[in-house]
This record gives C-alpha cells, structure tokens and sequence, in this order.
C-alpha cells in the first residue's frame, strides 16, 4: 500500500499553528506523522512560522531526510511571526490566498492539524476548491 501511496501523494502540505505546549500527546502525534512522511520519502510543505505542529512536523521530518518547502507571509515575517533561519526552503509571498495558491500549486495532499484561524481559512478555502474540482 506504501508503494501506491508514493505514486499517488509526493507532496504533503501540514498545517497546525497549534500552540502545543505542555500536549505530550501532540507532540508525539507529530513526530509521529513526520516519520512517516520521512519514511515514505514525501517532501513536505508548511506554513513557515517558527511555533506550532507543523513547525514541529517539519523539523523532525527535515532531521529525517525530508526536503522542506516553507511557505510565509512576506507582512509577518518581519514580526518576527516565522523563523529567522528556516526549516529546509523558504518561499515568501505576499497574501493569504498567494499562499494558499502556492500550497495547492506545491502539494498533492494536505493534512490539517489543530491550529488558528489562519488554519481554518486555508481548510474552508481548499475543502471549497475540492468541492468545485479545483483540487
């Protein structure tokens, strides 16, 4: 099944602003996914910030041998909002919808995990997509 999961998905887009803190439990569910994704030699996609799952999710999976593709918010970056030396690539764009443009051009599967509102916009806009067989 592996193998036909390879063919089919080779880029996975994660995302999770989600402030896991002292959540053993996510945090163990996401090294976890990351392994995985590392295992099955997937490139991953996230959102570039410098906190949350999916910033967790990629590391470990850049650690295991994964190529990275971060994909930030050109206004936020000078809040300091994402990480000064990133995980793997970075590409930078300028809105919300060039981002979430960019993840769909990047990605052949997403997988979202508890995060913000920014999270939850990009879940609605691509299950929206989806609906209209855009995606």
């Amino acid at each position: 099944m592996a193998a036909t999961l390879n063919k089919q998905f080779k880029n996975i887009c994660v995302l999770s602003r989600f402030n896991y803190g002292k959540h053993k439990e996510f945090i163990e569910a996401a090294i976890d996914l990351s392994r995985s994704i590392a295992e099955r030699k997937l490139h991953l996609m996230y959102g570039g910030g410098n906190r949350g799952l999916s910033k967790l999710v990629s590391e470990a999976a850049f650690v295991r041998g994964s190529q990275v593709l971060g994909i930030i918010l050109r206004a936020l970056k000078p809040l300091g909002s994402f990480s000064d030396s990133p995980t793997g690539e970075e590409l930078v764009v300028s809105g919300m919808q060039e981002r979430i443009t960019e993840m769909l051009n990047h990605a052949d599967a997403f997988i979202f995990l508890p995060g913000d509102l920014a999270t939850l916009e990009t879940l609605i806009t691509l299950a929206y997509w989806a609906h209209l067989h855009i995606h």
